[in-house]
């Protein structure tokens, strides 16, 4: 949801920024490596400490790098499948990076055993959904439907996040993470009935 709607909105702020780092000779792919290892760098060294509102803060500082690189490749006539392909396998990293943090946390220092399963169910469904998609275009079908997208899952997540650095009780990430949870394993059931309903239809 999030994709269909911000989309164009971030693309028109970031893009004086895409213009200056393409002046100053810096490629897309850089953008795309340095804004993982800064989500990573967020994620790994802030959350597993329970520093969640800076270690949030260091996250939004760099997640917007998928804007950034893909505005710049548009500009610069790079868009290709390199730069695709680069750009969703390192949304992999930084995305387990994020949910990992959460599961080093309380399944440490946090002791919190519910909220380590609940991070790292979100971790694993949230690789099958982008899989899933994956997978169908690879042979021929569409998966493009759900309803917990990756814009959608970061968003709830590091917002969630980072207010309960703030202060806010920590049961309201439980409930969030519990329902990402669900919304994922929606989105991997709407995403295979798709696709089987395609390959049905080939058969017939």
């Amino acid at each position: 949801m999030l994709n269909k709607y911000a989309r164009a909105l971030f693309t028109k702020i970031f893009t004086p920024v895409a213009r200056l780092f393409l002046k100053l000779g810096i490629s897309p792919d850089v953008v795309t490596i340095v804004g993982t290892l800064g989500v990573c760098v967020g994620a790994l060294a802030f959350y597993p400490r329970h520093e969640f509102f800076w270690g949030t803060i260091v996250i939004t500082a760099f997640v917007f790098s998928d804007t950034v690189d893909g505005v710049m490749a548009r500009m610069s006539h790079r868009s290709g499948k390199w730069g695709a392909y680069l750009d969703s396998t390192l949304d992999r990293v930084g995305d387990s990076a994020i949910f990992g943090g959460l599961v080093l946390w309380y399944a440490g220092g946090g002791d919190d055993f519910l909220m380590a399963g609940l991070a790292l169910a979100c971790l694993i469904l949230g690789s099958v959904v982008s899989y899933a998609k994956a997978r169908a275009e690879g042979l021929g079908f569409t998966a493009n439907v759900g309803i917990a997208e990756r814009a959608d899952r970061l968003v709830a997540t590091l917002v969630t996040t980072g207010l309960v650095g703030l202060g806010l009780p920590e049961v309201v990430l439980t409930i969030v993470l519990a329902l990402l949870l669900i919304a994922s394993f929606v989105t991997v059931l709407q995403r295979m009935l798709l696709v089987r309903q395609q390959a049905l239809g080939q058969v017939s």
